[in-house]
């Protein structure tokens, strides 16, 4: 690209727009230019006067019982009401000079017009997108689009723009071509993430999927869209996909040798979705973390704890290190406590009230049954284990544990039976003493 040919391009650009001889700026220049500039402060302050005054009518307006959709557009035109009435303002005293004198000297109010309606319309259709941000940055791009072209200006940037190229491969590609490019990617990428978002709905909402196999699906047909769509906006470029290719190799050393654990991460997911060692709503330990899976992720693995920390976990970590998945094949779990009871007690009966006081507890299964077994005949205790299963451990294991153990000490104590305790005896002894040697 010749950057002095450029800048010569532009500078006749500009010499057109200016007139050559001075032209636009004697037109600038006219006493009706002033007036209309005059007019137009005067409609500035006009529209904020009035919607200083209709603030108070619409104070309850767009809070009631009406439908989202409906209460976020009234919300959205309440909230630029200025703009509004200065759009309604300025027509109004458009189309009056139109009337009663020259077109000519209302054409400046009349590009203010249509630049303020863009902006209301631009700014209400984008409030369609949900990200505040990104749909700010779209408005203003668009009505910068379109103020180009109510000015005149915009055929005069669209030539410029054509006349900048550059090579790239054995293509030559204008400034043009890639701000063409992005905006086709920008469209192309936000219609690939919508259509993603539906298909992931409709996969969720098929059963006959198991989890894993609907997050591994959603994946890759989100990768597969998302690439899809920057592959054919880099063809409306214009740009030659194989001069990429050795670009693309160079960054692909680079990243596989500086973002080794990101890989490692992404690969490992992938693994973990396929094998459907874990899926969502699985219970698992790992190390001190237990509680279940919220969501498998491309990086890392979500686990929500009983007390309502969230964990995330790197995908490697659930590959190389060890993990217990309390529902993997089946979400029953056993569960047992351990507990003593004086020799005087017969243990035919504690076996039979310790089972009775399992089973009365919620959440304790009734098939299979709780069991008690004697275990040991202990120091100062006959010792017992008593056994039961669950089939949500989703809903805490230390806590069931404490219900049975409340339930197995009110019928130990309803039935007489006593749980000992140790005993310790300290023999207290008089100090020795020497002998004290004889008196001469």
């Amino acid at each position: 690209m010749d950057i002095s040919a450029l800048i010569g391009e532009l500078g006749n650009r500009v010499d057109q727009i200016l007139g050559g001889d001075g032209s636009l700026l004697e037109r600038l220049l006219t006493p009706w230019t002033f007036w209309q500039a005059a007019i137009l402060i005067g409609i500035l302050l006009l529209a904020h006067v009035f919607s200083r005054a209709l603030t108070p009518l619409f104070a309850g307006v767009g809070s009631g019982g009406a439908p989202h959709p409906l209460t976020a557009t009234i919300n959205a035109i309440i909230s630029r009401r200025r703009a509004i009435l200065l759009a309604l303002l300025l027509w109004l005293t458009v189309l009056t000079l139109r009337e009663v004198t020259w077109p000519s000297r209302s054409f400046y109010l009349a590009i203010c017009a249509n630049l303020v309606t863009a902006w209301v319309i631009i700014s209400l259709l984008t409030r369609l997108v949900r990200n505040r941000l990104l749909g700010r940055t779209l408005a203003i791009g668009i009505w910068g689009i379109a103020a180009l072209n109510i000015t005149g200006i915009l055929p005069v940037v669209l030539d410029a723009l054509e006349s900048a190229s550059f090579g790239i491969g054995e293509r030559q590609v204008s400034l043009l071509a890639i701000a063409n490019g992005l905006i086709m990617a920008f469209v192309l990428i936000w219609i690939a993430i919508l259509v993603s978002r539906l298909v992931e709905r409709r996969i969720f909402s098929t059963p006959d999927l198991a989890p894993a196999t609907q997050v591994l699906l959603s994946k890759l047909f989100r990768i597969a869209v998302l690439t899809g769509a920057v592959v054919v906006a880099l063809d409306l470029t214009g740009i030659d996909l194989t001069a990429l290719a050795v670009f693309s190799g160079a960054v692909g050393l680079g990243l596989g040798f500086g973002l080794q654990k990101v890989v490692s991460n992404l690969i490992s997911g992938f693994i973990l979705l396929t094998d459907k060692s874990i899926k969502p709503g699985d219970v698992i330990s790992l190390g001190e973390t237990f509680g279940w899976i919220n969501k498998l992720n491309a990086r890392y693995v979500s686990v929500i704890t009983r007390d309502g920390r969230e964990f995330l976990i790197p995908n490697e970590e659930l590959i190389t290190n060890q993990v217990i998945n309390w529902s993997y094949s089946d979400k029953n779990i056993r569960l047992e406590i351990k507990f003593g009871v004086s020799y005087d007690s017969d243990p035919h009966l504690v076996r039979r009230i310790a089972v009775e006081a399992a089973t009365d507890v919620d959440r304790v299964l009734q098939e299979p049954a709780p069991v008690c077994h004697l275990v040991e005949f202990g120091d100062s205790s006959i010792d017992f284990v008593l056994r039961f299963w669950i089939v949500d451990p989703a809903e805490g294991v230390v806590n069931i544990k404490g219900k049975v153990f409340l339930a197995l000490w009110d019928t130990l104590k309803a039935n007489d039976v006593r749980i000992p305790f140790p005993h310790r005896e300290v023999i207290l002894r008089e100090p020795f003493r020497a002998a004290s040697p004889p008196e001469t």
